[in-house]
């Protein structure tokens, strides 16, 4: 990845910071507002904040990790040199479920936008039928080869920015303060409800990880990413908090029950014409977050099958050198996900399988500290251990709040790899 080639063009501070909002910023944000709100009212704002600063604790420990290592890989190559060779092939594995799950959610994500956006589309049988078409395009194109992913990239980060960044700059001219009122609905706010309403909002600020495994790629990294991050995750923080302050402002109780927050919102201030802007906006921004999506989440299991930590099944390809059996097995699980659940319970169970990376890589950096004081480059971050056992006590609060249901579907995948690290254990031994 030019870690060590001077030819290769590094990442600059400016361009750290653009990537990590575009690589935070996705899908959620046009579905959930409403979700908030009908878990903790107008003081979902708070939940914001709570989630950013702990997506930002957590980014800081993937920081300090990622300054031991040259090699890309993140949480599973800090969970293995940190706890072994089990621990690291867990979280492996939970890694490609991680990429499924999440694929799974976009798929439901664009099944419930269409529904909102055409209400005929709004029943069980039309969201199957819209998973499945989407399921057998999307496995169609890549198993024919069909490459689109920068093209796909540039389309995206339009498609989601504009229809944002115009919900708040419209939006804001017609906020009614008297649906801030009470600001703390006295029936939603307890401790559950918060917790709940964190786990779910969480979703939305997933992807800072991937900001802190291109650490190889950036100039003056000690320097540069504990910035960026905090400009990054600060800066999305902020358009979420003025897309869920426009959407309360305009909507008020209305919100709570909206499919589609942001197409409603623009409705409610510019009528058709808007709404029908924003609906273009969500469905070519989740559309394209799915076919993405789907390209990455098969290469995710093709990886840990030539690492020799999966069934060597998975490294078939065809002419076309596209992974066909990775393709179709983790499209087909994918699938199956996306149709047991709403968008809103699948947000929850994409957030909560985060964790299974997340707190080996908080407990990595204990380790670190004692295994690599002699890393004379390496990272550090203030204040000690304060901000991993912070992040560790927040990320063990939150998920205690999670439903066993959902706690077995986010994290069940540490189970199903065990079978699999006994058989393959032979090949990576």
């Amino acid at each position: 990845m030019g870690k060590n080639s001077s030819t290769t063009q590094k990442m600059g501070f400016i361009s750290l910071i653009l990537f990590g909002i575009n690589a935070i910023i996705g899908s959620g944000i046009f579905l959930l507002p409403s979700t908030g709100m009908k878990l903790f009212g107008p003081a979902s704002i708070l939940v914001l904040l709570f989630d950013g600063c702990l997506a930002f604790f957590i980014a800081m420990c993937f920081a300090e990790c990622a300054s031991y290592f040259k090699e890309s890989g993140g949480a599973y190559v800090y969970a293995r040199e940190a706890f072994g060779r089990f621990v690291g092939y867990e979280v492996g594995f939970v890694t490609w479920a991680i990429w499924i799950i999440a694929e799974g959610t976009m798929y439901t994500a664009f099944a419930t936008a269409l529904g909102g956006i055409f209400p005929n589309l709004a029943n069980p049988t039309a969201k199957v039928v819209i998973i499945l078409s989407l399921y057998l395009a999307l496995m169609a194109l890549n198993i024919s080869g069909v490459h689109l992913a920068t093209v796909m990239q540039n389309i995206v980060t339009v498609g989601k920015l504009v229809p944002i960044f115009l919900v708040i700059l419209v939006g804001l001219f017609f906020i009614k303060p008297v649906h801030f009122d009470p600001f703390f609905v006295q029936k939603l706010t307890t401790v559950p409800n918060f917790a709940t309403a964190a786990v779910t909002l969480f979703y939305i600020f997933s992807g800072f990880e991937r900001v802190v495994i291109t650490a190889g790629e950036m100039e003056n990294v000690q320097k540069n990413l504990p910035k960026a991050l905090l400009i990054s995750l600060g800066t999305v923080v902020v358009v979420y908090i003025l897309v869920m302050v426009t959407s309360i402002g305009v909507l008020g109780d209305r919100l709570a029950s909206s499919t589609v927050p942001l197409k409603d919102t623009m409705q409610a201030v510019a009528g058709n014409f808007g709404a029908n802007l924003i609906s273009f906006g969500t469905i070519v921004s989740i559309g394209g977050i799915c076919l993405a999506s789907s390209f990455v989440s098969p290469r995710s299991g093709l990886a840990l099958a030539e690492n020799k930590m999966m069934p060597q099944y998975l490294t078939k390809k065809n002419k076309k050198n596209a992974p066909y059996a990775a393709i179709i097995t983790s499209s087909t699980i994918s699938m199956i996900v996306a149709c047991s659940g709403s968008f809103a319970v699948l947000a929850q169970i994409s957030a909560v399988s985060r964790f299974a990376q997340f707190i080996p890589t908080i407990l990595a950096v204990l380790v670190f500290r004692k295994k690599r004081q002699q890393d004379a480059g390496a990272f550090r971050l203030p204040g000690g251990p304060v901000i991993p056992i912070l992040a560790l006590l927040a990320s063990l609060w939150l998920l205690s709040h999670v439903s066993l249901t959902n706690l077995l579907w986010g994290l069940g995948a540490l189970i199903v790899a065990v079978p699999f690290y006994f058989l393959t254990k032979k090949n990576h031994a």
